[in-house]
């Protein structure tokens, strides 16, 4: 049987040989597949139970060997839904989702890598294999999870990608610097630095306005938004009502408002003083904030009331006369339209509008396995859970999410070439075993003869 079983051997060789082949052929053509992950082939020998003395070397099986925890270099594509993953896990995804007459048909999870994901038409994001990404849709205003979830998927809807509402302005956060001894043009002319007329009225008239912008100074100016999103621009002056070298001094602001009738040049923003102690420090409102009470007028265009906080961010000081503003923002913004998609990388959704506003609107699913080796592959790039691989989970996820590129597939075409080299030489070589055994045959039958 010596003849004979060499003959089967090289044949399990040539058979062996042929699939190491196949798999390196598959790899060299998905050298350019995106998040392509490259599979090696494993031999192991099938030795016969036999005497140790009669032991042979046996023959040979061929076994597949995935590479599903290499990960492949990052190609940045400067397309914002194309992402990688930097790190072990997978994406979940899955066929988009199909709407017949009476039921929507959903497809099982996926896993994969293909991160070459573009909106389609019904707004999911789907990579150049045809899978959907899924994941958790979120409320753009609030954050939160939304109730009723796309089946599972990313879907970018219509309304998403519309206008976004105005936000009407309802608190500017304000810090500044007031001076020691205010520069305003009465202090300059020999008189003193406190308001005129003292004790900061309500609002100032048209024949008021002189000797108020007199004993005054500018505090900078914020842009304010009503509910249908119209602008206007909130100028301040700071006025100072009292000072006491034994207990502080006083404050109050005011904006320009140019409205009614007669005409308000500016109107105060609430009836409490700002307080400060001996050493600078601000002692009051006790809130910390002024309210303008009513509904705030910019060149009579109505806005709703305005909250100025100033909760620990003002100081008297030496500023050389002037009032130096730190930091002034508001919470308020008008009407946006859809500028574009992008990913960041804790794999947060966002749609970026036209008046700089950034909104969440949903969360990718990274999951990673316990032996991501052990997945099926499916066509795509896309892997199937299997027993062995056991379930998905986030805590195996221990990638981030890189936007703007992919990865690449993880096949070295050199070092593919070079396991081509050495199968097609064992191809060849099982071949002349064939040859030897079919020699050594065809004398045996010759002697019969």
């Amino acid at each position: 049987m010596g003849s004979f079983g060499s003959l089967l051997t090289a044949v399990a060789g040539l058979r062996s040989q042929s699939f190491s082949m196949q798999n390196i052929s598959g790899n060299i053509a998905n050298s350019s597949t995106p998040g392509f992950k490259r599979v090696d082939t494993s031999f192991a020998d099938l030795v016969p139970e036999q005497p140790i003395s009669r032991q042979v070397s046996g023959s040979v099986n061929a076994f597949s060997r995935a590479t599903n925890t290499l990960t492949g270099s990052y190609l940045p594509t400067n397309i914002d839904t194309n992402v990688a993953l930097n790190g072990q896990g997978f994406f979940v995804v899955g066929q988009p989702p199909v709407t017949t007459t009476t039921v929507v048909r959903q497809s099982p999870e996926l896993y994969t890598r293909r991160g070459d994901f573009e909106l389609d038409r019904q707004g999911y994001m789907v990579n150049g294999a045809g899978y959907a990404l899924r994941g958790t849709m979120l409320d753009r205003t609030t954050g939160a999870p939304l109730p009723n979830q796309q089946g599972g998927f990313i879907q970018i809807t219509q309304e998403l990608l519309g206008r976004l509402d105005p936000n009407p302005t309802s608190t500017v956060t304000y810090q500044a610097s007031l001076p020691t001894n205010p520069g305003t043009v009465t202090a300059q002319g020999g008189g003193t630095a406190e308001m005129v007329p003292a004790g900061g009225p309500a609002a100032v008239t048209e024949a008021q306005e002189t000797d108020f912008l007199n004993s005054t100074l500018p505090g900078g100016s914020v842009t304010v938004y009503n509910a249908v999103g119209a602008i206007g621009s909130m100028n301040l002056r700071w006025g100072r009502l009292t000072n006491d070298p034994a207990a502080g001094s006083t404050w109050a602001l005011y904006y320009e408002s140019r409205s009614g009738t007669p005409t308000d040049t500016w109107r105060r923003l609430d009836t409490d003083a700002v307080s400060f102690n001996t050493a600078g420090a601000m002692t009051g409102p006790p809130d910390g904030a002024l309210s303008s009470g009513t509904d705030v007028t910019i060149n009579n265009v109505v806005f709703q009331p305005v909250d100025i906080n100033i909760q620990g961010g003002m100081t008297v000081n030496d500023t050389g006369g002037s009032v130096i503003p730190s930091f002034i923002e508001q919470n308020g913004f008008g009407v946006g339209r859809y500028e574009s998609v992008a990913i960041s990388e804790e794999g947060v959704v966002s749609i970026s509008y036209s008046n700089g506003q950034v909104r969440p609107v949903a969360e990718l699913s990274l999951v990673g396995f316990f032996a991501p080796n052990a997945l099926r592959r499916v066509d795509g790039g896309a892997f199937e859970a299997t027993r062995e691989s056991g379930d998905p989970s986030v805590a195996f996820a221990r990638g981030t999410v890189l936007a703007g590129g992919v990865e690449s597939s993880n096949v070295d075409i050199s070092e593919e070439f070079a396991k081509m080299i050495v199968t097609q030489q064992a191809y060849t070589a099982n071949t002349r075993v064939i040859s030897a055994s079919q020699e050594m045959i065809r004398d045996v039958l010759n002697v019969v003869r």
